[in-house]
């Protein structure tokens, strides 16, 4: 397996949704019994948590605005993610290359995590919650495909990673605009909800 391609990969959907990465990573190392997925993921109590977690932001990820406050509590988590999927990936590998493989995944998972968040803040501009919940079934098709392409053919995942990266960059820079709009609102709405506690 080469290591870069499926260390970026998996660090971009890392940033999307890291605790679906754990566990498609996991159940892959499982059941596929591909050697190359660290035994660490493939434990039955990570594989246990990462699929609660995973329930959790599946909900959490379809509410509007509540879906922006768990991102920006995930800014410390998904990065962390990443950057341990590299490590793990890494294995035997030389101290240097090591370092770089979790610097890697950490770096892809970051940046991917931060356009998800200005995405959505975007999308919470729009009146209805349909787009939230459309948006969020999108995230997880694309995290779980990607996911399994960087475990069978990590050149193509890494490449559909990068694609889905730049769109996701030039969304963000043609609407800037909404991104201070869906900011405001979200402040707007974190104020509403403290005047009722």
């Amino acid at each position: 397996m080469e290591l870069l391609p499926v260390v970026l990969a998996s660090g971009w959907a890392s940033g999307i949704n890291a605790y679906l990465v754990v566990l498609v990573l996991g159940l892959i190392g499982r059941f596929g019994q591909v050697a190359e997925i660290p035994l660490g993921l493939t434990r039955t109590d990570v594989l246990v948590v990462a699929a609660i977690l995973y329930v959790v932001e599946l909900v959490a990820d379809k509410i509007p605005y509540f879906d922006s406050l768990w991102d920006a509590v995930s800014t410390a988590i998904r990065p962390t993610v990443g950057a341990v999927i590299g490590l793990l990936m890494a294995q035997d590998a030389p101290t240097l290359q090591t370092a770089i493989l979790a610097a890697a995944g950490g770096a892809a998972a970051l940046t991917s995590h931060l356009v998800k968040g200005g995405l959505r803040l975007i999308i919470n501009t729009s009146p209805e919650p349909a787009s939230n919940i459309a948006v969020s079934v999108g995230e997880d098709v694309a995290v779980a495909g990607v996911t399994t392409l960087a475990v069978l053919n990590p050149g193509l995942a890494l490449a559909i990673a990068a694609l889905l990266l730049v769109t996701g960059i030039l969304l963000l820079v043609l609407l800037w605009s909404r991104v201070l709009r869906g900011w405001r609102r979200l402040r707007a709405w974190r104020a509403r909800r403290a005047a009722l506690v």
